[in-house]
């Protein structure tokens, strides 16, 4: 595990509180209506990787969804999400990992990454995110990174930014582009950050 990194994200979230951090939304709206879009029940096997405190695992429980998977490299970031959603937590399955280190024990029929993939700056990390996501994902894939428009840098680290097409060429081995939006988030703190989201269907072996 890249324990700098890791060091890095448990004290952001064990200083600040979500209004401080720009990633905060009180809606996901953007990732549920991806999520909607593919028309599954209520049973799927749904992951969000670095979901953290997000408030997409609440949405999901409040609507029904049964099998919800969260993973972060920072404990700290579920601790906060498991203490706000108290014994509804309990329905989740909480994993704390690097994605690059992550071993899936199941396949997911729905793989939602917001602001994740975007961290993975060398050729080998994104290499092992790709394998990674071909062996676990059975159904769709949603990913949002900031777009060519959007910022360099998050919490001080290095991103990598992506249009559509860079999105798709990433994936084109395993994957077919579904749909690309670019959407303007307002931080907390009043500023825009351009995403760019896509979704992918897994291709058949």
């Amino acid at each position: 595990m890249n324990e700098a990194n890791k060091d890095q994200w448990e004290t952001v979230y064990e200083t600040k509180n979500p209004e401080q951090v720009s990633w905060t939304q009180d809606v996901p709206r953007t990732s549920l209506e991806f999520i909607h879009s593919f028309s599954l029940d209520k049973n799927v096997e749904i992951i969000d990787i670095g979901g953290g405190d997000s408030k997409l695992v609440d949405y999901l429980l409040e609507e029904g969804y049964k099998n919800i998977t969260v993973l972060d490299i920072s404990a700290k970031a579920l601790e906060k999400a498991k203490k706000r959603l108290g014994a509804k937590g309990e329905k989740v399955n909480w994993i704390v990992s690097d994605i690059t280190e992550f071993v899936p024990t199941r396949n997911y029929d729905i793989w939602h990454d917001r602001a994740t993939f975007h961290f993975l700056t060398t050729p080998q990390q994104i290499e092992k995110y790709l394998q990674l996501a071909r062996k676990a994902v059975k159904g769709y894939l949603i990913i949002g990174t900031f777009s060519k428009n959007g910022p360099t840098k998050c919490s001080g680290l290095n991103i990598v930014q992506y249009g559509e097409n860079d999105l798709e060429i990433a994936f084109k081995n395993g994957f077919h582009k579904v749909r690309c939006i670019t959407e303007d988030h307002k931080t907390p703190f009043e500023t825009i950050q351009n995403f760019t989201f896509c979704s992918f269907k897994r291709e058949s072996e």
